[in-house]
């Protein structure tokens, strides 16, 4: 597979949150990933497809291939797509796909990606 993929993290911090907390809570689901922090937002992008084993593994502990799947086709154009995790639920090491950002009270992480070949990747992080 020929694929370049680059994959960008967004996380909004609200007033009411320890910057700390959410940095943590990314952590938790992208161990590794630099982060670069500013008073109201978390952002962190690498090339390493391997920081989405966890996400990976998630979707097939939890069967929810097809709602992944749904998601990032939905989202996606010729060349990026993105989906939403639960940010309170990753502070707690859990993994929660959310549909629409109003599905995570504080605010969701924002997964972007980027590839010269969208469905192959979409295809490599859900089967």
């Amino acid at each position: 597979m020929n694929q370049k993929t680059t994959i960008d993290i967004f996380c909004e911090i609200n007033a009411s949150e320890d910057p700390i907390k959410v940095q943590q809570a990314i952590n938790n689901i992208f161990p590794g990933l630099e982060l670069e922090i500013s008073e109201t937002q978390i952002i962190g992008s690498t090339t390493q497809i391997e920081i989405l084993s966890p996400i990976s593994k998630s979707i097939h502990e939890k069967n929810v291939k097809n709602a992944y799947q749904r998601i990032l086709k939905r989202n996606s154009d010729e060349s990026s797509t993105w989906f939403y995790l639960n940010k309170q639920a990753a502070f707690v090491e859990t993994i929660a796909l959310c549909s629409e950002a109003n599905e995570s009270s504080l605010g969701p992480i924002k997964v972007i990606l980027r590839s010269n070949n969208i469905e192959d990747t979409i295809n490599s992080i859900t089967n």
